[in-house]
């Protein structure tokens, strides 16, 4: 079953953008022992990274209710980093995330990127399979993401 969802720009930082992203934020310390994603450590993602004119930020609406959020950021070398790809619990188990996925592809690809990379931790499986299923092949650690185990590219 998949949903019909319609993405829009926004911004990681305000409204829906930031709700989401904290949501996020705060089910990632819940899953890995209270990591903070914007600790010292961690690959940055906020709104200079997500926005213009290397990166973006969007928001998928379905039925009236924001219900997922992702990003790309530009990457040193040129290619593009997906980051804070996050669907509401209402909404899992409906195609949102591959939806998303899908729509952030094409987001980089209208950027001018030809690769993009993506990261997630020991403890969402479901990512992992998610992004091996649609093409992403495993590559060396490339953000210095200290909790991630699985790095993946694919070439848009």
């Amino acid at each position: 079953m998949s949903v019909a969802v319609e993405f829009r720009p926004a911004a990681v930082d305000r409204e829906e953008g930031a709700l989401l992203a904290q949501a996020m934020a705060d089910e990632i310390a819940a899953i890995y022992d209270g990591l903070d994603l914007n600790g010292p450590d961690m690959p940055k993602a906020g709104p200079g990274e997500l926005g213009p004119p290397g990166g973006a930020f969007v928001v998928g609406w379905a039925g009236g209710e924001a219900v997922c959020c992702g990003g790309l950021k530009r990457l040193p070398d040129g290619a593009c980093e997906i980051k804070k790809m996050y669907v509401v619990p209402a909404a899992r188990g409906q195609g949102v995330a591959r939806t998303l996925l899908y729509a952030l592809e094409d987001l980089a690809r209208g950027l001018g990127y030809t690769v993009a990379r993506l990261d997630t931790g020991p403890r969402q499986p479901g990512a992992q399979r998610i992004y091996e299923s649609e093409g992403y092949l495993p590559v060396a650690n490339f953000n210095a993401n200290p909790v991630a185990t699985y790095f993946g590219e694919k070439a848009l």
